[in-house]
């Protein structure tokens, strides 16, 4: 069995509700269990949870400063960002603003193993969904990205 702390657990989803929720089922036997915890949390959050969660993403192309485990797993994640033409990183700039403007939130996607190009191509695609459309795609996302990160941590990476 494995006690997660509820520090441990928001460097996994910034939401308060998503941490308490996973912490109340623990401990866990295994990262299935945890999987399913998870799962269950995130698809009870309504949508001011889900901003508290984005609130804590920095934005694509924007790979986060400090020394803290979700710092670095930004980095790790946005690695596909890092030799980026100018260009692009410019273009990643005025698609996050633009972005942010018509939905109100970061752009929030699963960057894991992605190109700079891919990840405007996709903002760019996402900018014609309309409000419920996109905030599906939205917690489809966040729920991709907890879940790389509730592995790396159970594997205490």
């Amino acid at each position: 069995m494995r006690e997660l702390s509820r520090e441990d657990l928001r460097s996994c989803c910034a939401s308060a509700r998503w941490v308490e929720a996973v912490a109340a089922r623990g401990p866990f036997r295994d990262p299935d269990g945890l999987r399913r915890a998870s799962e269950a949390a995130l698809s009870a959050l309504t949508w001011d949870d889900v901003l508290e969660a984005l609130a804590a993403h920095p934005r694509i192309g924007e790979r986060p400063d400090g020394a803290g485990r979700e710092a670095a797993w930004s980095r790790s994640e946005q690695s596909g960002t890092a030799d980026a033409s100018r260009e692009v990183l410019g273009a990643l700039r005025e698609g996050n603003a633009a972005y942010e403007s018509r939905f109100g939130h970061v752009y929030l996607v699963c960057a894991t193993g992605r190109e700079a190009g891919e990840l405007l191509a996709l903002l760019r695609d996402r900018l014609g969904n309309d409000e419920e459309t996109e905030r599906k795609v939205v917690r489809d996302e966040l729920s991709k990205i907890v879940a790389l990160r509730l592995a790396k941590l159970w594997e205490g990476r």
